[in-house]
């Protein structure tokens, strides 16, 4: 299965999201075969006010601009992005949508159900959009790819290097399985399992992996790293600073808790201490 139809949100609140976001998304869409579609979401901001909030400090007025200037940053972007997604000759659909403040993060991962990819690009290390990605990543069923323009980009060129984090759970055959359109384009695909950091992240565990990925046609080859004690994030940070993948492949571990998201602490730490895209399925 190719990654046909791609899903890219555009955040326009409290900040909208930057224009080389979009081309970067733009570019990584072309390179790797695909179509993309962009969703602009409004913000509908639930007010709750009184008379006395109203005319001491404007508060429904406030709200309205806040409003106002989410709308016309969707629609700045969106036009952004349809001249630059024509360019490219990747263009889908153009989605202009509204939903409430707090519910935003699970009208993204709904509509990307019907979507082969959900792309969320990160402004800073801890801004809304991180939400976004966790809606999307345990309530789309769908793989999502996480980057931040100018720091962990997408290239416009098919990857070189993708790194696969690979500790034999169900998480990462997931990751690896969803992966495949863009790891039969790399050039060099390494998989990496960190050991001792868990029962099953056992030494030769990747030569299976390795062996299921020439059966589709892909070369690659295992990287073993000793955690010796470290912490995961430490580790991984220090491979990923050697290796200097175009991508990162990894298995997002963690679970929800009413609307609470708990993460894995190689999840935790590679989406919010983002050293290159991260592409992640649950």
């Amino acid at each position: 299965m190719a990654l046909n139809d791609i899903l890219l949100h555009i955040d326009s609140y409290p900040e909208a999201a930057p224009a080389a976001a979009i081309d970067e998304a733009v570019g990584f869409t072309a390179a790797i075969g695909g179509t993309l579609s962009a969703l602009a979401v409004c913000v509908d901001i639930p007010l709750n006010s009184n008379r006395v909030a109203d005319y001491l400090i404007h508060l429904s007025d406030m709200v309205a601009d806040e409003e106002a200037k989410s709308l016309a940053a969707c629609r700045a972007s969106l036009e952004h992005f349809k001249a630059r997604a024509q360019a490219a000759d990747v263009l889908g659909q153009t989605l202009l949508e509204k939903a409430d403040l707090y519910l935003l993060s699970d009208h993204v991962a709904l509509r990307a159900r019907t979507r082969d990819l959900c792309i969320v690009p990160l402004a800073g290390p801890y801004d809304g959009q991180m939400e976004v990605v966790e809606a999307a990543l345990f309530n789309s069923g769908r793989p999502v790819l996480v980057f931040r323009a100018g720091e962990a980009s997408l290239s416009p060129r098919p990857p070189g290097t993708v790194v696969v984090a690979w500790d034999a759970s169900r998480c990462a055959a997931r990751a690896m399985a969803d992966a495949l359109p863009i790891l039969r384009l790399a050039q060099d695909v390494r998989i990496l399992t960190i050991l001792d950091e868990k029962p099953s992240a056992a030494a030769g565990v990747g030569a299976d992996a390795v062996r299921h990925l020439k059966a589709h046609g892909i070369a690659a080859k295992v990287d073993e790293v000793p955690a010796a004690g470290r912490r995961i994030g430490e580790v991984l940070d220090t491979y990923l600073a050697e290796v200097r993948p175009n991508l990162l492949v990894m298995g997002g571990y963690g679970h929800t808790r009413l609307r609470e998201i708990i993460l894995g602490g190689a999840t935790e730490h590679a989406l919010y201490h983002l050293k290159s895209p991260v592409f992640i399925s649950h």
